[in-house]
């Protein structure tokens, strides 16, 4: 054998190499074939067709997420650990105002859903509100970084990753951050959700109520917290104590609390979250010139340490919306998209009206086309009534390392419906980035609940830089219709005027009084004076009488009764 020439050994090799090279580039086209389909499929907005050999799982997966109208792509089936890019998992544009849930535990990638979700909304032409909580969620609004481990991630899921950045506008609360200020009067908040943040108990809520019954009957209108300061103090006074005994009175020790904790709330700088201009909550509504919706954003990190106050907050702006919109029914798409998240906050420690105020919100604003995701933990962290309103749920990673997480488990796995998975055990096996899905489809049934990979997003999966969001602030438009603090002529103010007429109008009295008790005695001092001068007058006409002339007695008399006369024209006057 020439020492050139290959061996059999080599040339086996050699040939299993090549056969293995052609198997390889098979696969690669098949898995292309298939990524083209599923792209094809999802523009069509139906799935592939199924593939003979893939497993009952799968199909049925495949056939129940195939929507006929426009969807939200939430990411693609997992199986056996590896995704399917041909059998996406989406959610119908139609139902997004049906309500959702993004749910799982710190570090799972539940902000990371909530911005694939906002950003897709946005695309469709639907604008976004959202919270954002530590920050990072402001990347939506600069394009993302592409890198390897990112596009081998979409690639596998058949999601064609762009780089993209949605119009966004910042706000923050009351000014206190980077944002154009949300305000809301006072009045307008009521006392329900006040004394939730306030963490009154249920008869200080009760009394609450009714100082704001008091002040809307009485037209002191309640702007600030000083105004409702003002009104308590007053009511607490001996003025003000009659008034409000007609309507059921209240206890100086129950004022005293409320009064308290109104000045503890104002001192941690809550008070610029009240005031005028009000909040148009109309303003969140708009689109873009290109017609996608725009992303409203609330910045939270300055008041971070008050977390029940902008869960509450956000309670409010949703009823706000519910309470100015219109009934729409139901529509193609909704007019907006609420993520509403840390919703745990907004549940903790509320009493029987509060929540029956969220339950009536969140079951009846559906008809004004507006769809509210809660982003939480577990599904536990919200009450039932509410739970049942929501149509789809994307579970991310529970974990069970104590009997408290182990309850929470078992809690969730019993919200979805029947399916082929062990949910108890894959929930505390997903990775991050995964999730267990089930939505509401176009005929107002749950689809089949699938283990997903979600979807990468498309903006930054970082926070964007504080000067270029400083710069959007300034260039809105909302910027010089909120940033300016206007004067109100709020209780206070009324108030003030009330007691400071009063106080004019006691020294007033005062003064004139003291006017009067000066003019009686300088008329007791002349008729002092007069007595002693006819005292010395009579002895005098006694020795003269003989020697005056009627002339002379005539004009004596006539002098006497004139001095009288002036005396009482000066007490006259004085009075």
């Amino acid at each position: 054998m020439s020492p050139t020439e290959p061996s059999a050994d080599d040339v086996a090799a050699a040939r299993e190499a090549a056969a293995a090279a052609r198997a390889a580039a098979e696969e690669a086209q098949r898995h292309a074939d298939e990524l083209a389909a599923a792209a094809e499929a999802a523009e069509a907005g139906s799935a592939p067709e199924a593939d003979p050999a893939e497993s009952e799982q799968a199909a049925r997966i495949r056939a129940g997420y195939a929507f006929d109208g426009p969807a939200l792509e939430i990411g693609a089936l997992v199986e056996n650990g590896e995704p399917r890019a041909d059998v996406p998992v989406r959610i119908p544009f139609a139902m997004l105002n049906r309500h959702g849930l993004v749910a799982g535990a710190t570090g799972t990638g539940k902000t990371k859903t909530l911005q694939v979700l906002a950003e897709q909304v946005a695309a469709g032409g639907v604008p976004v509100f959202a919270v954002d909580i530590k920050g990072d969620l402001s990347g939506i609004a600069t394009p993302g970084e592409p890198s390897d481990a990112l596009l081998e991630r979409t690639r596998g899921i058949g999601q064609d990753w762009q780089p993209t950045a949605s119009q966004t506008e910042f706000y923050s609360l009351g000014g206190r951050g980077t944002g154009v200020p949300i305000r809301a009067t006072v009045d307008a908040f009521g006392p329900i959700l006040l004394a939730k943040v306030l963490e009154l108990n249920a008869t200080q809520e009760s009394s609450l109520s009714l100082v704001f019954h008091y002040a809307r009957k009485a037209e002191l209108r309640l702007v600030t917290l000083e105004d409702l300061r003002a009104v308590l103090a007053f009511l607490d006074s001996d003025e003000g104590k009659p008034e409000l005994k007609a309507v059921g009175g209240l206890s100086s020790a129950t004022v005293g609390v409320i009064l308290r904790e109104l000045i503890t709330f104002a001192d941690s700088g809550a008070d610029v979250f009240f005031g005028e201009p009000a909040f148009d909550v109309t303003d969140v509504l708009r689109t873009s010139e290109s017609g996608a919706g725009i992303v409203s954003l609330l910045e939270v990190p300055g008041v971070q340490d008050r977390p029940e106050l902008f869960s509450t907050f956000l309670m409010y702006l949703l009823r706000e919306l519910f309470s100015t919109l219109p009934e729409v029914g139901d529509t193609e798409r909704p007019k907006l998209v609420f993520f509403f998240d840390e919703a745990h906050l907004l549940f903790k420690d509320a009493s029987k009206d509060f929540l029956e105020i969220v339950v009536q919100t969140v079951r009846l604003i559906r008809s004004k086309g507006v769809g509210v995701f809660f982003v939480t933990q577990t599904p536990k962290d919200v009450p039932d009534d509410v739970l049942a309103q929501l149509g789809s749920r994307i579970q991310h990673q529970l974990r069970a390392h104590t009997p408290q997480d182990a309850k929470a488990l078992k809690a969730t796995v019993s919200t979805y419906p029947n399916s082929d998975y062990d949910l108890g055990e894959v929930l505390t096996q997903l990775a991050t980035g995964e999730a267990i899905v089930t939505v509401m489809n176009e005929k107002g049934a749950p689809s089949p609940v699938a283990w997903t990979r979600v979807r990468a997003p498309q903006g930054s999966m970082q926070p964007t830089p504080a000067e270029t969001m400083a710069a959007a602030v300034a260039a809105s438009p909302l910027t010089a219709k909120y940033a300016t603090v206007t004067s109100s002529d709020g209780a206070a103010s009324v108030l003030g005027e009330r007691t400071k007429a009063a106080s004019d109008a006691a020294a007033e009295a005062a003064a004139a009084e003291a006017e009067r008790e000066r003019a009686a005695r300088e008329a007791e001092r002349l008729e002092q004076d007069l007595a002693r001068s006819r005292t010395r007058s009579t002895g005098t006409r006694r020795r003269t009488s003989r020697r005056m002339s009627p002339m002379d007695r005539a004009i004596g008399e006539a002098s006497r009764t004139a001095a009288r006369e002036i005396v009482k024209a000066i007490f006259r006057k004085k009075r």
